[in-house]
C-alpha cells in the first residue's frame, strides 16, 4: 500500500479546515497548520496570489509542502465585489454575519443577483514548485438569509447545480459534492493522481 500524499494545511479557518479536511479524507494525509507560524497578511490582488501567500509561507516554515486555498464570492452586479476581500468585505474583524448583511444592503433593490463562489487551491513544494487549481460554483444571492449549516455567505447562496436551497440548507456531503472548493479540491486530487 503506497502512503498517501502529505500536505500541511496553511488555513487558520477551522470552519474551512474542516471543508477541506471532509473533501481529502482518506486520500491526502492532511496536516494541521503548525500553532507557532504567524498569521499571514493576504495582501495580494487576486484569489491565486492570496493563495500562495499562504501556501509559501507555511511551506518555508515547515519545510513540508503546503496547501492553502483562498475563496471569493463574486456578484455582478456588485462588479465582481467582494471578490479577494470577501472574508473582511464589512471591514477587519467583521464576522460572517456583518459581511452577509454588507451584501445583502448593497444588493437591496437589485434584480440580478447572480453570483459565483470561486476558490483556487495551491500546492507550494519545498523545491518552489506549484500546483494550482480552481473550483467555481455560480448560483444567486437570496434577498435574506436561510439556513443555519456552513459558513460565511453559505445562507444566501443558491447554487445553480443545487436543489433550489443555499449552502447553509445543505448537509456537508451535498454541498460538498457542488461546492467551488469541492470542486477545486478535486480537481487537486486529480492533478496529484497523475
Amino acid at each position: 500500500m503506497t502512503a498517501l500524499p502529505r500536505l500541511v494545511c496553511a488555513s487558520a479557518n477551522p470552519d474551512k479546515v474542516a471543508e477541506i479536511e471532509a473533501i481529502l479524507h482518506d486520500v491526502v494525509d492532511l496536516v494541521p497548520r503548525p500553532g507557532g507560524v504567524p498569521d499571514v497578511i493576504e495582501d495580494a490582488d487576486n484569489l491565486e496570489g492570496n493563495a500562495r501567500l499562504k501556501a509559501a509561507a507555511i511551506c518555508d516554515a515547515t519545510g513540508h509542502a503546503a496547501v492553502a486555498d483562498d475563496t471569493g464570492l463574486e456578484v455582478e452586479a456588485l462588479g465582481g465585489a467582494p471578490g479577494v476581500r470577501s472574508a473582511r468585505w464589512a471591514g477587519e474583524g467583521c464576522s460572517y454575519a456583518d459581511n452577509r448583511t454588507k451584501l445583502l444592503r448593497e444588493l437591496d433593490g437589485v434584480t440580478n443577483r447572480r453570483a459565483a463562489f470561486r476558490t483556487c487551491v495551491l500546492v507550494r513544494r519545498p523545491d518552489g514548485s506549484e500546483i494550482v487549481v480552481d473550483g467555481v460554483c455560480a448560483g444567486v444571492i437570496t434577498e435574506a438569509p436561510i439556513g443555519s449549516r456552513g459558513f460565511g455567505y453559505d445562507a444566501v447562496f443558491v447554487p445553480d447545480d443545487g436543489d433550489g436551497r443555499t449552502f447553509a440548507e445543505m448537509t456537508d456531503d451535498e454541498k460538498h459534492a457542488i461546492s467551488h472548493r469541492g470542486r477545486a479540491f478535486r480537481n487537486l486530487l486529480a492533478v496529484l493522481a497523475h
